[in-house]
């Protein structure tokens, strides 16, 4: 490297064109995700104490999975801060919904929760792209995909749900026959804190 080449540097970061790390829109968005992670682990805990307190076994099963799912990827983005020798604060969490009217209720709140982490997952991606940060948008691309399959399996189960009407068990056996071995999100996925996933 020049001293030109140097100087360059020096004059980029002073008129402030190189941003903090720790500031940077990407990692921001990255830690209020964390805490969006852990509100979608506690809602999916809550409906399925809902189903395990109606006797619905199949669906408290797959909802507790899902909450530690949700967990996982705050997990995973914990560590991608960790790694990147950012600043961690485990954030608490939002209220989230306890009683629900049916067992429709629940599992059109899971979908529209789904939908909204994918909005929050593309606005990650998106900012980390449009600021240059490379590693922040490749760390995004395995949430991406990841987001596709949330929603899809939501949409399926609220249509199982809705063809059921209110002969649960079909729902029960639906999710014991097709939705319990289902891969999620590919393989290479992130790293989480602790080795969780």
């Amino acid at each position: 490297m020049s001293l030109d080449d140097v100087s360059a540097v020096s004059d980029a970061r002073d008129s402030g064109v190189f941003h903090d790390r720790e500031s940077s829109a990407f990692h921001l968005l990255l830690r209020e995700q964390v805490r969006h992670e852990f509100t979608a682990s506690q809602q999916y805990i809550a409906i399925a104490v809902y189903f395990d307190g109606a006797d619905l076994p199949q669906l408290a099963a797959r909802f507790y999975a899902q909450a530690d799912e949700e967990r996982g990827h705050a997990m995973m983005m914990i560590q991608y801060l960790l790694d990147n020798d950012l600043e961690v604060r485990v954030p608490g969490v939002d209220d989230v919904v306890n009683a629900f009217g049916s067992v429709r209720e629940p599992v059109e709140l899971a979908l529209r929760q789904e939908k909204k982490v994918t909005e929050q997952i593309t606005t990650l991606a998106r900012t980390a792209r449009d600021t240059g940060d490379y590693l922040g948008e490749q760390f995004m691309q395995w949430f991406l995909a990841e987001q596709i399959e949330e929603v899809a399996s939501m949409t399926t189960l609220l249509t199982i749900v809705d063809r059921a009407g209110e002969n649960l068990f079909h729902i029960e056996d639906f999710i014991a026959r097709e939705m319990t071995s289902e891969s999620r999100g590919g393989g290479n996925a992130p790293r989480a804190a602790g080795g969780l996933a």
